[in-house]
């Protein structure tokens, strides 16, 4: 896997005549984001579903840390902006992620809803706009962002691209990309269509839950107690089980264990409080199986 990542790489494409506007959500889409703080590890999310809230149809995002599925995402197609929805027992919130009806000059608040970055990221302007091919060989905006002078939040740039959202993770349109820290955006599929490559980080791109997966999971046979009274968390049978991640209903991480084929693997839960929350257990081949534990 290359690891070159400087923004500074990307090629200059002629600003030519791009099509008309190209949505963010399709019917199924796919993201997929690298990162190689600790060995390279792809983390994998998805829309799956539909649901309506307050009269508006969302998507329901899915995989990585939304397995939750508390994050909803929406399209204005005449307005060019994308919604974030956070479902909380506390009520709603709903977020603008993404603008794509802005032009140079132009500023935004951005905010990054439940996410490595400041959520309250501060006012970005657009330094400026890059029409350049994606797989297709059709022209995207890629829009380049940078804090304003009187942004005390934030010092890093960021770049969105049409029809796909930012090249860090979906709900953080503030967040730089940066292959050892939170990832970078590698590839991303709609309807199973490869849309983006990023040449620089992967040498190919498949989807994982869109294309073929087999019908044998290798994690099927992994068991877990799902009520924990004394702290003690355990993933039996997990010989299979390459990595363990424990989640809260928002969708943060919390704990994240390296299982390298071990029987069973322990997890301590001692230091959390009463409530439910999310263990996602994933194999070598990226499968996945999730298990939803209570705490008393």
């Amino acid at each position: 896997m290359k690891r070159i990542f400087s923004l500074t790489c990307l090629f200059i494409f002629s600003t030519g005549i791009a099509q008309g506007y190209k949505p963010l959500l399709d019917n199924f889409n796919e993201w997929h984001v690298t990162n190689c703080h600790y060995g390279c590890l792809t983390d994998i999310y998805f829309t799956d579903g539909d649901t309506i809230v307050d009269g508006l149809n969302y998507k329901i995002l899915d995989g990585y840390h939304y397995i939750s599925r508390t994050f909803l995402l929406r399209e204005d197609l005449e307005l060019k902006k994308v919604y974030l929805n956070l479902v909380q027992s506390s009520g709603n919130r709903e977020f603008l992620l993404y603008d794509f009806s802005m032009a140079v000059g132009d500023s935004i608040d951005i905010k990054n809803p439940i996410s490595p970055f400041p959520e309250n990221a501060g006012y970005y302007k657009v330094d400026s706009i890059v029409n350049k091919p994606l797989v297709d060989g059709n022209l995207y905006k890629h829009l380049y962002l940078s804090p304003t002078s009187s942004n005390t939040i934030s010092s890093t740039p960021a770049t969105w691209i049409e029809g796909i959202g930012s090249l860090s993770i979906i709900n953080a349109p503030g967040g730089f990309p940066d292959i050892d820290g939170v990832g970078y955006l590698t590839c991303f599929f709609k309807n199973g269509e490869l849309f983006y490559s990023n040449e620089y980080a992967t040498s190919e791109c498949e989807p994982i839950i869109l294309g073929n997966v087999p019908d044998y999971n290798a994690l099927q046979q992994a068991t877990m107690n799902t009520i924990i009274k004394d702290g003690k968390g355990t993933v039996e049978n997990a010989r299979d089980v390459e990595l363990v991640d424990v989640f809260d209903l928002n969708g943060k991480k919390l704990m994240s264990i390296n299982a390298h084929g071990i029987e069973t693997i322990d997890l301590d839960f001692s230091s959390f409080s009463a409530g439910m929350y999310l263990v996602l257990a994933r194999s070598k081949e990226l499968e996945q199986k999730v298990f939803k534990v209570i705490v008393m």
